[in-house]
This record gives C-alpha cells, structure tokens and sequence, in this order.
C-alpha cells in the first residue's frame, strides 16, 4: 500500500494487468492546506473516490476511508468511480462517452499509474487509466494549491484505433458529496441582468447548468455555482463547495443526487451538439475545472479563489489598472475628430489615466453609423477620423492621457466588404435561412485563414499605433447558424474548435505584444471565465450601469472573482441616484467613467475629480483578496462590503442604503478581519464638496475587538445613499 502526502514526490508505475489478476490496492491524495481528496484502486483495478473534504491530520489511515460507512451509495458494488463511461454497471450520469471505430459504445478505464511532481504554486498528480481491450487511455490531472486552497482538474483523452472514434461526453471533473441535503447557487440572468443569484435545494435526479450559445456563452447563466452541504450556503459558516470551468465556450454542471442521497457533481464542455470526431493520436485536453472546499461559508472561499487568481491565473495581476474615460454613452456613434479630441482634455482634467475610444469608428463602403454595418472593415472612417487613429493616439498622449480602442473581430455584419470578399468565411446554414442576431454573423475561427485575419485586425493596429495601450474585445453573438464548411461532416467538433480557434488568435496577441492591456466584453458580461482571462486583464461585467443593479451583479461576481478585474463605469443610468452615490458603487470594481462630463453639476464633476484621486491611493487595499461581504442586498434593503489589507493594516468598508423600509431598525455592521488587538482611526472619505460625515466616531480610534465585536452604524434609512470608511491601523 502507498500513502501519498501532499508534500512528497512520489511516482508509483504499475504494470497494466488484465482484468482476471488483482491488482494491490493504490491510495492517491490531493492536498491543499484545508482541502483532501483520496482514491484509491480497487480489486478490480479501477480508481475511486473515497474521500472529499476538510484535510484530515497524518494520523489518520487513508485505506481506513474505504470501509463501510453505511449503505452503499452508488450502483457500482465498488463505490465511486472517479472517471466513469456511458455503458458500464454504473446506472448514473457518466463522466465520458465513447463511440470506437467498430462501434463498441463503451470502454472500462483501468488504473496504470501514477506520478506527483512539485510545480509552481503547489502540487501536480497525475493519473493514467487504460482502456485493457481497446488502445484508449485516459489521464487525470489534478493540480492542488496548497496555499490557496484551490484545486484545478482537467482530463487528457486519447487513441491508436482504426476506424472512426467519437466522445459523446468529454468531462473535466467529476465529484462526489455526502449530505443529508444539498443546496445549490446558481448564477443566471440575461443581458443587462448578469449574475443573479438563485438558490434551490437539490434533491433525487439532475439539475443542469449549461450553455450552448457557442460564443457570448455565459449571456443567459455564467459559469459558476455553489454547493453547500446540511444548510443553505451561508457567508461564514458550514461546507460549500464553489467550482467554475475555465471556458470561453459551452459549459455544463450536472448536479445529480441519487437513490442513496449521494451527490455527484460533473462539470466540463457541454456535450450537446458537440459529439467530437477525435483523430488517431490526438490528445482532446478538456477545460480546467477549478474549485474550493471551503469549511467555513462562501466567504472563505470567495477569498481563496481571488487570492489563487491574483497569484497564478489573471493576466498582468501584479500590474496597475488604468481608470479611463469612455465615449460610448456620451456620444454613441455620433462623434468625430473634434469631438474626441475635446474629450481627451476631459479626460485629463478629470485624472483618469486613458481615453477609450468605443464602437462607429470603421467602415468606409459601409461607415459604422449604426449596428447594422461596417463590422469587418477595419479601417478609420475617412469622414469622421480624415488622419485615422495614429492622429488620435498623438492628440490623447499630447493631452496626458493614453488611448484605447474598441474591436469586435470575432463577428461581421453581412453588410461589410468583409461579407462580399469573403462569405465563405461566415458561419451559416447551407440551403437554410440565416439567423442573425444584433444584425452580424460570427466568423469561423475553425478556419486557419479567418485566425489569421483576426489577429491581423490587432496587428495592423497596433503596427501602425504602437503607442496604443488597450483593446476593448468585444462579442456581441451567440453563434446563430451551427454549421462550417471547414469542418465538414464533422460538425460536432465546431463548438469546440471555435473556441480552441479563439484561443491561438490570443496567444499570437500575447506573445508578440506582452505589454498590450485588454478588456473582455460580450454584450456585457456574456463572457467572464478563467481561460479568457489568462489572456486579458479585466472583464465588463454588464451593459447595465444603474448603481442599484450594480450592487447584485457585483456581489454575485466577487463570490469568485478579484475586484481588480471587475470593470465598473459612472454612467447615467439611474439619473435619480446622485453621481455620489454611482461613483461609490463603481468605486470597489476597476474604475471608469462613461458619461457626458458637461453635463454634470460643479460639484459633482469636483467629486468625480476626488473619487479619482482617492481610488488611485487606496488601490492596494480596493484590489486586495480579502474581501468580507457584511451585509446582503438579497437579504436586506443595504449592502456592505469591506477590504482589508494582508497585514491588517489598512480595512475599506463600503456601505450603501438602496431602498430602505420606513423606519425600519438600523443595527451596527460588524467588521470582520481585522486586527483584534490593534487600534484604527475610522475616517469617512469621499465626501461631497462642503460635506460633513454624519458617521458616528468618524475620526475616532477604535479597537479591532471593538470594530468586529461592537461594530459601527454604517447603514441608514436614507434612499441610494452611500459612504466609504477607511481604517488606518494606529
């Protein structure tokens, strides 16, 4: 018997035995600092889980987690199979499916080996299972940050047979939980409604979360859930399980309970309308799944997944981020050199750090004056920009400010130069109407020369303008017409090779212009997952930019992702919120301005001005993983939300009154993470010209024990009103 610890580095190689012949009983942990996962191989030489949960201690017996614990709770008399396929004794939702060349519709997955290497961050395992009677292996890796608590999963799936192999299901985890009951959040909506939360009891059978929109994939449900076990997830108490797929395609999340209140949970690339053709030696690599066990509520593992993003998966997360000035909602597509170049000085006198020039900026056949053209011609409207963007890039820069630019080069609009020379390059139905969605199309990215374009739309731009700082990637369309011609008959590859596609325009980018800064926009937030942003640095969480619906959209994406890669943009929307009280919301996100600052009152333009000044100083602390999530606006008519430095030095608290009830009781928030024993001066900052801070002990020195135990009345029965309180550790 080998017991595998998570610091060891440890290869165990068994030669592959036939069925008939026992094979001695191998243990495999995966370990974090406060999170195990066991298997083991059994008699029959097929790997299981046996254990999921709080790290046990090194007294504890590993083979021990085998025996009997009560009523067996799969139909396979050997537990949990940690990678079953479709067609074994095992009656459940299978983690693979397979088609062999002569039709056999099923493998059995036999252990080989094993091996546990240190990597950067933590630990890697991996695992080989063999097919014994048909040359199909399967290899399991699961890489454990100790540190964070974070484990990320995939699966790599493969061949030597003759013939026609096809995967019907392709997953990268399966997990199994032993409950009384389970709850699950999901997180849905539409656009402009992104990341409502939702939760429901899972009980007997399957609840599945998925997208099949090919592109702008997570614009009806993102790619994200929880799982708590016994009660309904709580912020700081109880097991929660919270997992996400980093895939900027089709996902599904299979939530299944069985007859035995076992639950299994299997996540990966949707299978619908994906059976994929793998070739003789082609490796299928599936998406990351990464999840966390937190023992103690959604907060700490909200915390860990930031802290293990920070550290290991955003790009450029130990860089700044630029605040910027957008045209968008200021002008739409009526704008032109004058025009921007007076928007330049605004920027500049407001103090943000970029000017963003948004969509209308293309197109000369067909100029991009609405959303019905241009999409796929990109060059400068003669018009509107007679000395094209390098003129603009100069002007902003003379100004002070750096520039940016907005792209959508993944989609056309059938009216374009792009659609005449080039229709073969669109995804569309042969001899079927074409649906189209926005009035564009998506372009193949399955084909070579269409990766090749749009890269080249980068390219070009930024060979000619190399002192342009940032892309605006925008993705407006799901993918309307299932059909390429580069594929052929293969059609169930297209889902997945578009995204793959996508992903070697983005390494080209990344490679040949490290320091290009990028945001990820899809009709607001129709893409937010961890692949996409290994490539840019931040996301547009919504095309909705009320404060007040804000408030949901950003609570729901801090459950899983870092504040600084959360774009949030005073706008006017909501004009009966002050513009104090947008600022302040957009205020703990990655700051932006998308408004007409003409139009404001003096003294709001002089808040803006402040807001910028103090966002600029207080970023280490706006960015840090700490987050505490205090009080709900899904449970109450306010929210809370505070930030607090590694050292405990430095705490942000941020606290808004939505829609209060008449005189109803207002109660202290209590702070959390602090330093129990040190003293804070409590400061209210951000306030309007000639404001005085209404907060009692503002200016005070408090203790920490005080702070998380008294706590302070940072609510109010005041309508869309806000306050930011920094504390300063004494």
């Amino acid at each position: 018997m080998l017991l595998i610890m998570n610091k060891a580095i440890f290869i165990a190689v068994l030669a592959f035995a036939s069925a008939t012949v026992a094979v001695a009983k191998t243990i495999i942990s995966v370990t974090t600092n406060k999170t195990q996962l066991v298997m083991q191989v059994k008699d029959n030489g097929r790997l299981y889980q046996t254990y999921l949960g709080a790290r046990l201690s090194e007294s504890v017996n590993l083979d021990e987690l085998d025996m009997p614990r009560g009523t067996v709770s799969s139909t396979s008399t050997q537990g949990n199979e940690i990678y079953p396929v479709m067609g074994t004794e095992d009656y459940f939702e299978p983690a693979m499916e397979i088609r062999h060349g002569d039709g056999n519709p099923t493998s059995v997955l036999k252990y080989v080996s094993h091996e546990q290497t240190k990597v950067d961050g933590g630990v890697q395992t991996k695992i080989m299972l063999k097919d014994e009677l048909y040359p199909v292996s399967v290899t399991l890796y699961y890489l454990a940050y100790e540190k964070e608590n974070i484990i990320k999963q995939w699966s790599e799936i493969q061949h030597q047979e003759k013939g026609k192999v096809y995967l019907g299901r392709y997953a990268s985890s399966m997990l199994y939980l032993e409950s009384d009951a389970y709850y699950l959040t999901e997180f849905s909506g539409n656009w402009a409604k992104e990341m409502h939360m939702t939760e429901i009891p899972l009980v007997f059978g399957k609840k599945v979360v998925d997208s099949r929109l090919g592109t702008r994939a997570a614009m009806l449900t993102q790619p994200f859930f929880e799982v708590s076990t016994h009660s309904m997830v709580q912020e700081n108490t109880g097991e929660v399980l919270m997992g996400t797929i980093a895939w900027t395609g089709n996902f599904r999340f299979t939530f299944e309970v069985d007859n035995n209140n076992q639950l299994r949970v299997i996540s990966g690339i949707n299978p619908d309308a994906s059976q994929y053709l793998l070739k003789k030696g082609e490796v299928f690599r599936t998406p990351d799944f990464i999840f966390t066990l937190s023992q103690k509520g959604a907060g700490e593992g909200s915390r860990d997944f930031q802290r293990w993003a920070l550290n290991h998966q955003l790009y450029k997360a130990n860089e700044d981020r630029m605040t910027l000035l957008n045209n968008w909602e200021n002008t739409y597509f009526d704008f032109d050199e004058e025009k921007l170049t007076k928007l330049f000085s605004e920027a500049k006198d407001l103090g943000v750090d970029m000017f963003l020039l948004d969509d209308g900026w293309f197109g000369n056949k067909y100029p991009r004056k609405d959303d019905f053209a241009g999409l796929g011609d990109w060059e400068p409207t003669k018009n509107k920009l007679p000395n094209g963007v390098p003129y603009l890039v100069k002007k902003a820069n003379e100004t002070g400010v750096e520039f940016g630019i907005w792209i959508e080069p993944e989609m056309v609009n059938p009216k374009s130069e792009l659609a005449e020379k080039h229709p073969e390059w669109m995804l569309t139905l042969p001899n079927r109407d074409t649906y189209y969605f926005r009035n564009q199309l998506v372009l193949d990215l399955t084909n070579p020369k269409v990766q090749d374009f749009v890269f080249s739309i980068v390219d070009n731009l930024m060979k000619e303008n190399p002192k342009l700082k940032f892309f605006k990637w925008d993705c407006n369309s799901p993918i309307t017409n299932i059909y390429s011609q580069v594929e052929g008959e293969n059609q169930g590859n297209l889902y997945v090779d578009y995204v793959r596609g996508l992903y070697k325009v983005l390494d080209r980018i990344q490679t040949k212009y490290p320091d290009l800064v990028m945001m990820l926009c899809s009709g607001g937030g129709g893409r937010c997952d961890y692949e996409a942003l290994k490539y840019f640095t931040e996301f547009w969480c919504s095309d909705n930019t009320d404060p007040v619906e804000r408030l949901y959209i950003q609570w729901g994406f801090s459950q899983f992702i870092p504040s600084k890669a959360m774009c949030s943009h005073v706008t006017n929307w909501n004009r009966r919120a002050s513009v104090k009280f947008r600022v302040d919301v957009d205020f703990t996100c990655k700051l932006g301005f998308d408004i007409d600052l003409k139009s404001m009152a003096p003294d709001d333009l002089q808040y803006c001005r402040l807001a910028v000044k103090e966002y600029n100083r207080l970023k280490p602390v706006i960015y840090s993983p700490n987050l505490y999530r205090l009080v709900s606006p899904y449970k109450t008519k306010h929210c809370v939300m505070e930030r607090v430095s590694d050292d405990k030095s430095h705490a942000l608290i941020a606290a808004y009154d939505i829609h209060p009830d008449f005189n109803e009781q207002l109660l202290p928030t209590r702070l959390e993470g602090l330093d129990a024993n040190a003293k804070y001066l409590v400061k209210e900052i951000c306030l309007m010209p000639g404001q005085k801070s209404k907060l009692a002990y503002d200016g005070k020195v408090l203790s920490g024990d005080y702070l998380m135990k008294v706590g302070l009345n940072l609510i109010t029965g005041d309508d869309m009103s806000s306050r930011i309180v920094e504390l300063i550790k004494k």
